[in-house]
């Protein structure tokens, strides 16, 4: 693969995947970091134009993860602005170009000084916003989180947190049960913030309610929360029929199976499913033992789970994942069988516009930023752009 940027570049012959479909033997040609409307039949081109020869690649927009807190051995959550640029250029190695730093529980001046740091990554554009999973969350339903630093969301906390991050806070996770959930939901809603349902307990009714008042995102639907029932649906189902509702699925063979990841899609259309990662600092590494926040984690066959001493080994609460969005991708398609352009959809598209960004990423389109991933014939990543510049293959 070429390095650096060049002044203008043409890839051709790929399976690219855009708005409208699959193109079979696809020209994209970018020039200043932009992807460049289609070269009119017979024009001239530059004579100092790249031209690569991508016969037999799929050529796609890069990745846009919602919810990832670590990788390469290093988290978010560390509040160091060196590790966080290595879990960034981890994740940019697979694929994705576009990411949202997530947060796991803490102390409310812990969480601020680390939305401190990262907010200057995101104003110098390297990471795409601040995302709390917590503190408010449901202590029934806390997964890879400290129950003893769980909180009720009051909007004064809320607004502390946000205002923490300087305007780069782009999503928090609440239990719209607890005391004060509803009213952070219409809080974060007022300070253009999206508020995510996850780690909840709350019912059908409560689930609906937080809905009405702002909530617009299901995190990691079906994890860490009551299961779908016939007499009491609880968040599931609701959070799956509305349409304002954008739902997050981790698919990695460990979180969700496949019978459930078609359910979602099937309910919930692929314009309203974003793929995540919600990985943690074993992302792209090896097994072996991880910090998360406060927690400790060990990674056994690339499964990640909380070290408990009251539980036997291997069987503490899985904590996050170790997946790359590549590694999403390729098993959709090859495993669960969804269409190719379902599935970057689902990866780049749907959470580009849940963001707000969609007028710049998440799709190739001329007039967006090159943010291209070149997969070979079996979905492995071979190549990866950015803004119109070459990254290290993974």
């Amino acid at each position: 693969m070429p390095s650096g940027r060049s002044t203008r570049t043409r890839l051709t012959g790929a399976r690219v995947v855009t708005p409208g479909g699959v193109v079979e033997g696809g020209e994209v040609a970018f020039e200043g970091g932009v992807i460049l409307p289609d070269r009119p039949p017979g024009a001239a081109e530059p004579a100092d134009t790249a031209v690569l020869d991508l016969a037999g690649h799929w050529l796609v927009p890069g990745f846009v993860d919602l919810h990832v807190h670590g990788g390469g051995g290093a988290s978010f959550s560390a509040g160091d602005a060196a590790e966080a640029l290595r879990v960034v250029a981890t994740h940019r190695a697979h694929g994705t170009t576009t990411l949202v730093a997530s947060m796991v529980t803490g102390a409310l001046d812990e969480l601020a000084a680390q939305a401190g740091v990262l907010s200057e990554l995101v104003e110098q554009g390297d990471l795409a916003g601040v995302h709390f999973e917590g503190p408010f969350i449901a202590e029934n339903r806390c997964g890879a989180h400290d129950p003893a630093l769980l909180r009720d969301p009051d909007p004064a906390d809320v607004r502390k947190l946000v205002d923490a991050a300087r305007g780069t806070a782009r999503m928090l996770t609440l239990a719209p049960e607890r005391s004060g959930g509803l009213d952070s939901v219409r809080l974060l809603r007022e300070l253009g913030v999206l508020a995510a349902v996850g780690h909840t307990d709350a019912s059908y009714e409560v689930t609906r309610r937080a809905i009405d008042a702002g909530a617009s995102v299901a995190t990691h639907l079906f994890n860490a929360m009551p299961p779908l029932a016939h007499r009491a649906p609880g968040p599931i189902a609701a959070l799956l029929e509305d349409e304002r509702v954008t739902v997050e699925l981790i698919n990695d063979g460990t979180h969700l199976h496949p019978s459930v990841l078609g359910l979602a899609f099937r309910s919930a259309g692929a314009g309203r499913v974003a793929l995540i990662t919600d990985a943690m600092g074993a992302a792209g590494m090896g097994d072996g033992a991880y910090p998360l926040g406060p927690l400790r984690v060990a990674v056994v066959d690339g499964v990640a789970r909380i070290v408990d001493e009251r539980t036997p080994p291997g069987t503490g609460a899985i904590a996050g994942s170790t997946l790359t969005l590549d590694r999403a991708l390729r098993r959709s398609v090859t495993v669960d069988g969804l269409p190719v352009e379902d599935a970057v959809r689902a990866l780049s598209g749907t959470p580009a516009r849940l963001l707000g960004l969609a007028d710049r990423v998440g799709s190739i389109e001329p007039g967006k930023d090159a943010d291209l991933v070149v997969l070979d014939a079996g979905f492995t990543v071979v190549g990866v752009v950015r803004k119109g510049e070459w990254l290290a293959a993974p």
